[in-house]
């Protein structure tokens, strides 16, 4: 359940249209529902302002549907995060108007309009294009959430300039999501160039030694510039949900 429906709720009480016990046999089930192979937490757009997002990797089809049956009857919108091309498939044959986003490996299912609600605008900024599906996950994450993103790509420092040509851009974000592999240098240029948080995601984008994104995990983490925090290896969805948090208003 989100606050909308809640507020609805207490309303259609006030007005006699709903009984308080109807309303109490609804609030008593609320909270998680328990299925075969999940719990779904119910209550999780209330106690947090955004509802439970499947984690689609290792899940079965049904295992994934079934998690979307149950939201999709709480009346929340649904956000898929790594859902393989066959399991997306088969959601879209349950939900035809579901959208599978590719690149993003997410599907997501909007069922209440989303209106963009936050301070200002996230900005997601990709060092180069084979960066580009974990930058797209946090651009579907943060759109999803109810925010407006900006979407800056391939702007890495092997051609700085491209970068640095885009600084009125730069001045219109409230919070940056900085998506990097090889050596991981460009949230930290980033980081000195603008006044608001920055992000980094660490991809596992590169060459041998960089161990599968460990060598730009460690040069984020080792940033000289401050204000920027770091999530895990390709977390573009971690990223985009602590955006959409911090731009919040």
């Amino acid at each position: 359940m989100n606050i909308d429906r809640l507020k609805k709720m207490l309303e259609d009480i006030s007005e006699g249209s709903l009984s308080v016990d109807s309303a109490l046999e609804h609030l008593r089930n609320m909270h998680f529902e328990e299925l075969e192979n999940a719990t779904v937490d119910l209550h999780r757009g209330l106690r947090q302002g955004y509802p439970e997002v499947i984690f689609g990797q290792n899940k079965t089809e049904a295992d994934i549907i079934s998690i979307m049956d149950s939201l999709t009857r709480a009346g929340e919108n649904i956000l898929i995060t790594r859902v393989s091309a066959e399991a997306a498939e088969a959601i879209r044959n349950k939900y035809p108007e579901a959208v599978h986003h590719q690149r993003a490996r997410a599907v997501t299912l909007i069922r209440n309009p989303v209106i963009a609600k936050g301070r200002g605008k996230i900005m997601v900024i990709s060092a180069g294009t084979s960066d580009a599906p974990v930058a797209e996950e946090a651009v579907v994450t943060a759109e999803t959430l109810g925010h407006e993103v900006d979407f800056l790509k391939d702007v890495g420092v092997s051609g700085l300039h491209r970068l640095l040509s885009q600084a009125r851009r730069l001045e219109g974000a409230s919070v940056f999501i900085v998506v990097a592999g090889m050596e991981g240098a460009l949230p930290s240029v980033v980081g000195g160039l603008v006044d608001k948080p920055v992000i980094a995601v660490p991809t596992s984008v590169g060459y041998g030694t960089s161990f599968g994104g460990v060598t730009a995990l460690l040069g984020m983490l080792n940033s000289c510039a401050s204000g920027v925090a770091v999530v895990n290896i390709d977390n573009g969805f971690g990223a985009g949900y602590l955006a959409a948090l911090i731009n919040r208003p």
